[in-house]
């Protein structure tokens, strides 16, 4: 049951080519085994994000977007591919590479261990973003930091479920067998949550945003962004023109979290 259920809910697309600088990529270690590889951007700021990116998306299709959106609002970003996404399913391994939630959790973990460790950047310093699938890794994240008495700087959750179940199903409780169970775990999270949202998501129903929203502590609810008449996958396309989506998260990042340096 549980494989099957793995089986619809991670579809990871064809590898798309990465066109990240040489310096600025990554084989990360995973507490289960195979390693998966990630991006850093450096821009020698105070806060870094570390991104985990949505179902049916690899690290070639993200790092142009964050390569602008890094410059724009002078942070760091680091994003990692989920274990049988990207490149990491060309390991040469002895089973085959398949991604499950525990997996996607060390998948995190690693990328977190990079920056704190090899990086030596404080969680204080970190603000943990997750777009779609990846709110499950993010929340998992910050209520681990919290509950170590680390918590990061904040955390940003973009077009966010309430668990895996519940995309589908308007379940009261959170079933047996249910994944990534982010409703259970954002009232424990003790930083800043800022929750973004499109009024007319055809994949995660509006709602998810705003019971997560209303699900985290009162005193770390940051003003949540709801995109009104966006979809699941086209919030950023939307604002386009506008700088709208930049703005909303460079408030959030100036008033919740650490300073950044002016912009220009």
């Amino acid at each position: 049951m549980g494989a099957a259920i793995s089986g619809l809910v991670f579809q990871p697309p064809r590898t798309t080519p990465l066109s990240a600088e040489r310096k600025e990529r990554l084989w990360l270690q995973t507490a289960h085994g195979p390693a998966i590889p990630a991006f850093f951007i450096d821009r020698q700021a105070p806060i870094t994000i570390l991104f985990s990116h949505g179902n049916a998306e690899d690290l070639g299709m993200v790092y142009d977007w964050f390569r602008s959106l890094s410059a724009v609002l002078q942070v760091n970003v680091m994003c990692y591919d989920y274990t049988g996404y990207g490149k990491s399913r060309e390991a040469k391994v002895a089973e085959p590479i398949v991604p499950s939630e525990a997996r996607v959790y060390n998948d995190i973990l690693a990328a977190f261990d990079h920056l704190t460790h090899k990086l030596r950047i404080p969680p204080s310093k970190i603000v943990l973003y997750g777009r779609s699938l990846g709110s499950g890794p993010t929340c998992y994240l910050a209520q681990r930091l919290t509950e170590q008495g680390t918590p990061c700087a904040g955390v940003i959750l973009q077009s966010p479920l309430l668990s895996a179940f519940r995309v589908a199903f308007n379940f009261r409780f959170t079933m047996a067998g249910d994944l990534f169970p982010n409703i259970d775990r954002v009232g424990k999270i003790q930083s800043p949550v800022f929750v973004i949202h499109g009024t007319r998501d055809e994949v995660v129903p509006f709602w998810h945003g705003q019971d997560l929203f209303l699900g985290a502590q009162r005193r770390f609810r940051a003003k949540p962004f709801w995109v009104e008449g966006a979809g699941h996958n086209n919030i950023e396309s939307m604002l386009r023109q506008s700088t709208a989506f930049h703005d909303a998260i460079a408030e959030f990042l100036d008033t919740w979290c650490v300073p950044r340096p002016s912009l220009l």
